[in-house]
């Protein structure tokens, strides 16, 4: 079965087993930030070991995705796509049954490892079955589901921490993934078409070891240099980052230029909207997931909020963020491109800004938290369902699986640097204590709201005025 013999109903039956493995990939890097009270308080995890729980992930994660990406071009996407769905959710059992701390940071390393090579293929396989102007509404319920995803995941694992079921606690939020991951594979297994790149595509073994060697030095040093004071050796990490990151680009144009194939594609940077739709997407991600960690901290440990309270508060940012790309960002990206993205980077960088505020000064009020947070979502929603349609909007689908992990590498990256310096800002005020001391950390995390503003300045100045193709 190959995608030009699907009909309507197999693509439809198709779309829904990628956005099931969406909802696991995002919801699974989210939900967590409400269970690490829970976590901390069974398992005796530290500052350093609750920070890793969340940037774990984000670190395998990012380190595979560009090998993942361009597996699923040589391989076929189906296959791979089939291969993660079943790793991730044996390692979400692995998850659940971690004895301690430690031993939850590895599983959650092995479950980003098995994301990395599920993610690619999800936006590959809409680049096959879609045409451009098609993507633009099917990418925009990538934002929908995405940005719902990643809010409802902290209101489920508020709700089945509060549940308690089988007196597991917070190890039900990663069992849950068992019953979701199976249905995924049952219907990838029968409606995924079977397809790959039309281009004679090779193994790059020195491209992937470039690749490993940047990215884990980036987010190792990203991640742990905040925590220790930046020592000498996270500088040297960063640095030797950026040399494989010049290694990685010239072996890849060198290696195109002799049989074609190679790690990344980079003439997808000669593409304006491609290129600049990353460096905003990692300012963005970098902004979501530094908020969405320091929210449900700031709601617990210093308001003493239960999770399913702090799960609650989740729903008006929800609403927000379906507001944003469903019934707004939808109808206005292909008319204003750009400015919609610009427009929900400023929208979610004061919203986000102002919950902090209020949540520093002690105050849960609803007639003043729940409009904060639905106008905080409903930028999310604006900033982050157009990027992904704009990124791909002139990309070959040939280079499809390459194009995808590029993307959901940009994501990662922002996403464990925004982990890293929004965790550092808010545990450096905080501590390891409840109470006034976790209050005047999250008061004093701003670092989301400078992102978001770095963001805008960035799609405002260089992302072009006209990008989807007629």
């Amino acid at each position: 079965m190959n995608a030009q013999s699907l009909d309507d109903r197999a693509k439809r039956w198709a779309f829904a087993a990628i956005m099931i493995a969406l909802v696991l990939d995002v919801a699974d890097a989210t939900i967590v930030n409400v269970a690490l009270p829970a976590i901390e308080q069974e398992t005796g995890a530290g500052a350093t070991q609750m920070q890793w729980i969340v940037a774990g992930y984000f670190l395998s994660f990012g380190t595979l995705l560009l090998i993942g990406g361009r597996l699923g071009d040589i391989f076929g996407y189906r296959r791979l796509f089939l291969t993660g769905v079943g790793a991730f959710t044996l390692a979400s059992i692995a998850c659940g049954a971690a004895p301690d701390a430690n031993s939850l940071v590895a599983a959650r390393i092995v479950q980003g490892l098995a994301g990395a090579i599920m993610a690619p293929q999800v936006m590959a396989i809409v680049q096959i079955l879609y045409s451009p102007l098609e993507r633009v509404g099917r990418l925009a319920w990538f934002g929908l589901v995405g940005g719902l995803a990643a809010i409802i995941g902290p209101v489920l694992g508020g709700v089945l921490i509060d549940l308690n079921l089988f007196d597991l606690g917070w190890r039900t939020i990663f069992l849950i993934n068992l019953p979701v991951g199976a249905l995924a594979m049952a219907l990838g297994w029968r409606f995924l078409p079977v397809t790959r790149s039309r281009r004679v595509m090779r193994l790059d073994f020195v491209g992937f070891a470039y690749v490993v060697g940047a990215t884990s030095l980036l987010l190792i040093g990203v991640i742990e240099g905040p925590h220790l004071g930046w020592p000498g050796w996270c500088w040297a990490a960063l640095a030797v980052s950026l040399g494989f990151g010049a290694l990685i680009w010239r072996h890849a144009t060198r290696r195109i230029a002799r049989i074609g194939s190679a790690i990344i594609e980079p003439s997808l940077f000669g593409q304006r909207s491609f290129s600049f739709a990353l460096v905003s997407l990692v300012a963005f991600s970098a902004a979501a997931a530094g908020f969405l960690m320091v929210f449900a901290l700031g709601l617990q440990r210093g308001l003493g909020l239960t999770p399913f309270r702090t799960a609650l508060l989740h729903i008006p940012f929800a609403a927000g963020v379906m507001l944003g790309v469903a019934v707004i960002g939808r109808r206005l990206v292909p008319l204003y491109g750009r400015w919609v993205v610009v427009g929900g980077s400023l929208l979610m960088a004061g919203g986000c800004a102002s919950v902090f505020a209020v949540i520093g000064a002690g105050d849960t009020s609803p007639w003043l938290m729940v409009p904060l947070l639905l106008a905080a979502g409903t930028g999310m929603g604006l900033h982050a369902g157009p990027l992904p349609p704009i990124a791909v909007a002139r990309v070959d689908a040939d280079h499809a699986g390459a194009a995808s992990a590029m993307i959901k590498t940009a994501q990662q990256v922002g996403s464990a640097l925004g982990i890293a310096v929004t965790g550092a800002v808010y545990f450096g005020f905080a501590g390891t204590a409840g109470g006034a001391e976790a209050l005047r950390g999250t008061q004093a995390a701003g670092a989301p709201g400078v992102m978001l503003l770095g963001g805008a300045v960035v799609a405002a100045a260089m992302l072009p005025r006209t990008i989807f193709p007629r």
